[in-house]
C-alpha cells in the first residue's frame, strides 16, 4: 500500500477539494499523479472545459517508507478522494487505471517563459461573470424548438473561445480556473507559456491548454 504524507491537515483538505470538483464534472473522472521527493502533481481533465487543471501538493516526505522514489500513476479521482484522511493529512494511492488519451499528453515540464497582458484578478473575475451571464441570457433566447445540443455548444464555444485581454489565452481557462477554485481574491497570477502550450498560475494551481493551430509541436508525452 502507498501511502501519501501531506504536509498538514489544510494541504489534505485542498486536494479533497480539487478531487472533489473534478468529479463534478466527471463522475468518473481518472487523474496522473506524478511525485518526486516532497513534490506531488495531480493532473485532472474536466470535460466542460477542454483544459488541462494542476494541483501542486506538498508532501511531508517522500511518498513510499520515506524513500526518495518517484511516483508516476494514473488512478480514480473518486478512489483517491476516499481514501483522504484529513486529520491524518494522508491519502492512500489506488490501483492503476488504463488511463484516458490525455493522461498520456501533458505539458512540458520546462522552458515556460512569462507572457504579458493578463489582466488584474478582479477583471478575470469579472470576465467570467459576464460571460457566464452572456452565455444564459443567449440561450433562454433561443426558440424551445432551437435550443438543441449543437446550438448550445456552438454558442459555448463562441464565448469561451474568446481570448482574454491582449493575451492569446481563451476564456475557457480562466473559467476552469474559477471553477475549480484556483481563481480567489487577492492571490497573484501569472501566464507561461512553453512551446504549443499556455499555462495559467495561481498558489492553488495552474490550467494548461494547447495553443490553436499549433499542430503536434512540443507535445510531451511521458
Amino acid at each position: 500500500m502507498t501511502v501519501l504524507h501531506l504536509v498538514d491537515e489544510g494541504e489534505a483538505a485542498d486536494l479533497a477539494a480539487f478531487l472533489s470538483r473534478l468529479l463534478h464534472y466527471d463522475r468518473g473522472a481518472a487523474v496522473r499523479l506524478q511525485a518526486a521527493g516532497t513534490a506531488l502533481a495531480v493532473f485532472g481533465r474536466p470535460p466542460s472545459f477542454e483544459v488541462l487543471a494542476v494541483r501542486a501538493v506538498r508532501l511531508a516526505k517522500p511518498y513510499e517508507n520515506g524513500l526518495d522514489v518517484t511516483l508516476d500513476v494514473t488512478v480514480s479521482a473518486g478512489e483517491l478522494l476516499e481514501s483522504v484522511d484529513e486529520k491524518a493529512a494522508t491519502a492512500v494511492v489506488p490501483g492503476a487505471v488504463t488511463g484516458p488519451p490525455w493522461a498520456g499528453v501533458l505539458p512540458p515540464r520546462g522552458g515556460w517563459r512569462a507572457e504579458p497582458g493578463l489582466p488584474t484578478p478582479d477583471a478575470l473575475r469579472s470576465l467570467v461573470a459576464a460571460v457566464v451571464a452572456e452565455f444564459r441570457s443567449r440561450t433562454q433566447e433561443l426558440p424551445s424548438e432551437g435550443r438543441t445540443r449543437a446550438e448550445l455548444d456552438r454558442i459555448g464555444r463562441d464565448i469561451w473561445s474568446r481570448t482574454v485581454g491582449d493575451t492569446a489565452l481563451p476564456v475557457r481557462v480562466v473559467h476552469a480556473a474559477q471553477s475549480l477554485g484556483f481563481l480567489r481574491p487577492g492571490v497573484p497570477l501569472g501566464l507561461f507559456s512553453s512551446g504549443a502550450w499556455l499555462r495559467l498560475r495561481t498558489p492553488y494551481g495552474s490550467v494548461a491548454v494547447r495553443r490553436a493551430g499549433l499542430g503536434a509541436l512540443d507535445v510531451s508525452v511521458r
